[in-house]
């Protein structure tokens, strides 16, 4: 049995420490604050997982093994945390065959997957919350939904813990590949055979090799209340992807006791995590500027809530996941659409460490590269 020790408890950190732990390793997992980390990059109400994934035609196919992966998770921890909603994706037109509802949609039809399309008059029939106006098209697929993060987070570690995954509330300052160690804030030192640092917006402050490759990046989230006469539609509406290069958003619906939510797809590339978490006004409004346009009577909506989160941003949305030695290896650059492979990408972080030729296949797969394909994830 050889020891592991996992840096960071969100769902790369947790994942890794699962596979780790059903491969026979003892595992030790170190995290800054309580488990779910309320400033962590995957602890929020909701993550989407789709297969609409624009010109990434790796990550569309991987979204295959990633259900497969969540099935078996959710069967680890006793819990389906998880809603279909579908997809509905929207376009202005702006950009013609160039954007990403084009592209998302001829990846599609090439993997096989169905996707009505559907014109603006129709849109408004089928969904009612929905103002077309500005909408030249969208397309709808039944398949896609809603991970309810903030419990999935929790159901982990209470399973890892469960299963004798010790857990060590402590700050790193700084990591050592080579010799697979984190030293903490009081100056201690924690090793183990091999290391998986998945430290999510701080990673780049730990790791140099980071540093102009991952870029902590502040994004906001508003939280609605619909008016009473759409609110049922919302229980039943699907997840809209509104992906517009011009400004576009995202918009969760209020599933298993969740509230609605909207988020901004773009990349602030700005900030700190370990900034306030509370959004201006000034933020909160420009996300409200990007959505309020699609809703039918937006006036009538309230805003609960408006919070920051960061994300892990790396160039081309592409993460990083590879080794910084034979011992250690770093996850990174999320991006904000991690969460939904965080299952499979665990494990193929524990069947590459001690595996070469894992190892060596490992940064291109995770990368979303489609010819990349092999043995990866075990």
């Amino acid at each position: 049995m050889q020891r592991a020790l996992v840096l960071g408890a969100g769902i790369m950190g947790l994942s890794a420490a699962w596979a780790l732990e059903a491969a026979g390793h003892a595992v030790s997992v170190v995290e800054a604050q309580e488990v779910p980390n309320p400033r962590g990059a995957s602890v929020d109400e909701h993550r989407l997982i789709r297969h609409a994934y624009g010109a990434a035609a790796g990550y569309m196919r991987m979204v295959d093994e990633a259900y497969a992966a969540w099935d078996d998770l959710f069967a680890a921890i006793g819990e389906r945390a998880y809603a279909e909603t579908g997809v509905l994706a929207l376009s202005d037109g702006a950009n013609g065959e160039a954007d990403w509802f084009a592209a998302s949609r001829r990846a599609l039809r090439g993997h096989a997957l169905a996707a009505e399309d559907l014109r603006p008059d129709a849109l408004e029939a089928r969904f009612p919350w929905l103002r077309a106006a500005g909408v030249a098209e969208g397309f709808h697929m039944p398949r896609g939904g809603v991970l309810l993060a903030r419990r999935i987070v929790a159901g982990l570690a209470r399973h890892l813990r469960a299963r004798g995954v010790a857990f060590h509330r402590a700050r790193a300052v700084g990591v050592d590949p080579a010799r697979a160690s984190v030293t903490l804030s009081g100056g201690n030192t924690m090793a183990a055979d091999m290391l998986v640092v998945a430290a999510g917006p701080w990673a780049p402050r730990l790791l140099p090799e980071l540093a102009g490759r991952v870029t902590p990046s502040r994004q906001v989230v508003v939280y609605l209340e619909p008016p009473p006469a759409q609110r049922e539609a919302w229980v039943r509406a699907p997840m809209v992807l509104d992906l517009s290069e011009a400004g576009g958003f995202y918009a969760v619906p209020p599933v298993a006791g969740t509230g609605l939510k909207i988020g901004d797809h773009r990349f602030s590339l700005r900030g700190d995590a370990e900034d306030p978490r509370e959004a201006t006004a000034e933020e909160r409004d420009a996300i409200l500027g990007l959505a309020l346009p699609r809703l039918r009577d937006a006036g009538a909506y309230r805003v609960i809530e408006a919070r920051a989160c960061y994300y892990d941003v790396a160039e081309g949305e592409r993460f990083v996941v590879e080794p910084l030695s034979g011992r250690c290896v770093v996850m990174s650059g999320f991006s904000g659409h991690g969460f939904k492979f965080g299952p499979v990408l665990g494990r193929a972080v524990a069947a590459a460490l001690g595996d070469p030729a894992r190892m060596a296949a490992l940064p291109g797969w995770a990368a979303g590269d489609a010819q990349q394909r092999g043995d990866v994830a075990a």
